[in-house]
Parts: structure tokens; sequence; C-alpha cells
């Protein structure tokens, strides 16, 4: 399956977690826009956190998310690999199955536009 695939099936699964517990979902995207909307660091910036705790944590819904927002945000995909190489040093041999995971999302990702 494509990332683009796997981005538009998770989110057809995320709408219908929504009709389910709408309230824990709207909470959790007022706790998004908080995070992303306030603090001193650009949404590009806090798009390279999201992406090396992706990485790290192994989500790769999560990973394919925020490299489509960490593109539509302005991000280069040389700036994505510096985050890659913190994300492996953090995490080790997991890290790098995932930061390829990540690379290759980035590369689908900028040839469908």
């Amino acid at each position: 399956m494509s990332y683009k695939a796997k981005i538009d099936s998770m989110r057809g699964e995320l709408r219908v977690m929504n009709k389910a517990i709408p309230e824990t979902m709207q909470g959790f995207a007022q706790l998004s826009r908080a995070a992303k909307e306030n603090g001193p660091l650009g949404v590009k910036e806090k798009e390279y956190v999201a992406i090396g705790i992706a990485i790290s944590q192994r989500c790769e819904p999560c990973i394919s998310f925020h490299v489509e927002a960490l593109m539509k945000a302005g991000g280069t995909r040389e700036e994505l690999s510096d985050v890659m190489a913190m994300s492996i040093q953090m995490g080790g041999g997991p890290a790098v199955m995932y930061a390829a995971h990540a690379l290759a999302c980035w590369d689908e990702l900028a040839n469908l536009g």
C-alpha cells in the first residue's frame, strides 16, 4: 500500500473514531491546535519534533501524517534527513527502520505533487 493510500485509510478510520468518541477527539484536536499555535517554535520546527517522536515511538501513521504536515510547512528532504539522524542516534536500530519509512513517505509524496 502506498503512503498516500495509508494516509487516506487512516483518515477514514479517524473519521469513524470521531463519531464514536466525539468529545475525546474534540479534546485531542483542541490539544493539538494549542500545541501547534502557541510558543516560540514555528509549525515547521514543531513538525520536526513530532517526526522525531513518531520515529522513536514507531508510529508509522504518525510518521506519514507529520511528513505530510512538514512538507506543507515548507520543510525540506535534507532537514527531514537531519531529524532522522538525531532520531536514529537516540533510538538505535528500531529508529533506523522507522526513519526509512519517513524518507520513503517523503519521496512518495514529493513525487505526487
